[in-house]
């Protein structure tokens, strides 16, 4: 069954005039109300196949009212809308139930494809019935993720969506980019939120170390072992352990998770008794596991185990939108920490901060503001407070990456078209830009088509066609 009744529910009426209208052109019927009030007596009367409902309004909160639609109607689809673009209030909405969330100002394109992508996956009918998720009462965790781009709001979703369950998760993304925050995310909106949350780097302790670590071990065991220890497995019984770096972990002791995660439960080293555990593995990595395995450095069989519900966290570099919300955070954080003064970054300096490409990402930013609080003379913090950054970007400029190259060029040379007169801009671009291209991985190769075709990761036939289109010479050259 198609979507063709959309109730919406926003107290703004410039608000609801431009959905009304918007949904309208798509060919739904559309219903309005200014508040929950208002949207409850609706739903009472009509049947609706989604409603769109803003977090905010005069009368009640909008969470609110989706828990009794949830209860009356758990098939009805809920996109949430908000002004707020927190974590708090994208993990509650997706922990309740709906079915997406979006943040005001809104691309009309976007809602668009939401209710069109709701369309396509929910049927609604009146005798079927979705499970019914149970609301933790937990506080939401500690307001240490920081952003509103929409890179992290695709992750507030996911962390919505899969704090309930069970799930064994993998978190990956680059040394930096707050994989551990994440994972306690996910146990702090959890069943288990009240029970342990236990976190290990399996990097910073030698291998012959981890398994005793994770596992415990009995008296006797070895040299040493005056007395039993216990694990973090069994430390983190009924609660949730969080395995960081795990792609450092050795072959044999990832043969011994393996059978943690099959059998749910452990032995001591030394011991031969099996203990059974309840434990959410919660695992992360900064490294591509999949090649991992593929060099046989990485257990397949493990690495799919883990790999249940990937969670990608993006390199600052991908949300730079949310540096200047992150910097206040760290000034805040910095100022309590020590006792300092500082209010706010200046416009050069927050550009400079913009500009920088944070390779070692949050981590790394946090970092070069504690320095720059902690040696700043004046209240304000100036571009000399990041002269590190200074440097920096002046070796940026005389390294600029190629995307920032052809970024230059392309805008010198369509400032000297006239645009307008041109009707094969993307073809006559593309064609300069794979022409050299082809031809330098063709001298690579010294005209091996065959190499220069997986190098470019292109068929075999498809190369030859842009060597004929193109016009490239081709010559092939005996191996030195």
């Amino acid at each position: 069954m198609s979507l063709k009744r959309i109730l919406v529910t926003d107290d703004e009426e410039s608000i609801r005039w431009v959905l009304s209208k918007a949904l309208q052109k798509l060919g739904f019927k559309v219903d309005l109300a200014d508040c929950g009030c208002a949207a409850r007596k609706l739903l009472g009367q009509n049947k609706y196949d989604l409603a769109m409902i803003d977090i905010k309004m005069p009368d009640m909160s909008g969470l609110d009212l989706l828990n009794e639609i949830q209860t009356q109607q758990p098939n009805l689809p809920i996109i949430m809308m908000t002004a707020e673009s927190s974590m708090e209030n994208a993990v509650e909405a997706m922990k309740r139930g709906a079915y997406d969330y979006i943040t005001k100002p809104f691309d009309l394109d976007v809602v668009q494809a939401t209710i069109l992508k709701a369309q396509k996956i929910y049927t609604v009918t009146s005798d079927e019935a979705l499970p019914q998720h149970q609301v933790s009462e937990q506080n939401s965790p500690e307001k240490t993720i920081i952003g509103n781009s929409k890179a992290m709001q695709e992750v507030y979703k996911l962390l919505g969506k899969v704090s309930l369950s069970d799930i064994t998760i993998l978190i990956t993304g680059e040394s930096g980019t707050g994989k551990e925050l994440i994972a306690q995310a996910v146990h702090c909106n959890s069943g288990r939120a009240k029970l342990p949350f236990i976190a290990i780097n399996c990097a910073a302790i030698p291998h012959d170390l981890l398994e005793s670590e994770l596992f415990g071990f009995e008296k006797g065991a070895f040299t040493g072992a005056i007395e039993r220890k216990i694990g973090k497995f069994e430390q983190a019984n009924r609660g949730t352990i969080f395995l960081d770096e795990i792609g450092d972990m050795s072959l044999d002791l990832q043969t011994k998770l393996l059978r943690v995660l099959q059998e749910k439960e452990i032995t001591r080293t030394g011991g031969n008794k099996a203990i059974p555990i309840d434990v959410r593995i919660v695992a992360a990595t900064n490294q591509n596991l999949e090649q991992c395995v593929t060099e046989k450095t990485f257990r397949e069989d493990l690495y799919y185990r883990l790999n249940v519900l990937p969670f990608a966290l993006p390199p600052l570099r991908q949300r730079k939108e949310d540096i200047l919300l992150l910097v206040d955070f760290f000034i805040h954080k910095a100022n309590c920490q020590f006792k300092s003064a500082i209010t706010s970054c200046s416009d050069k300096a927050m550009a400079l901060l913009t500009r920088h490409n944070w390779p070692g990402n949050i981590r790394e930013l946090e970092n070069t503001i504690q320095r720059a609080c902690l040696l700043s003379q004046g209240q304000m913090l100036r571009t000399s407070d990041f002269g590190q950054l200074q440097h920096c970007a002046v070796e940026h400029k005389e390294s600029e990456s190629l995307e920032a190259l052809i970024d230059k060029k392309l805008r010198a040379s369509l400032d000297q078209k006239d645009i307008v007169e041109v009707n094969d801009l993307y073809e006559m671009v593309l064609h300069q830009v794979e022409r050299p291209l082809i031809q330098i991985i063709l001298e690579k190769t010294r005209g091996n088509q065959v190499r220069a075709a997986q190098i470019l990761g292109i068929n075999r036939n498809t190369l030859r066609k842009k060597i004929q289109l193109l016009e490239i010479e081709t010559e092939k050259k005996p191996q030195a």
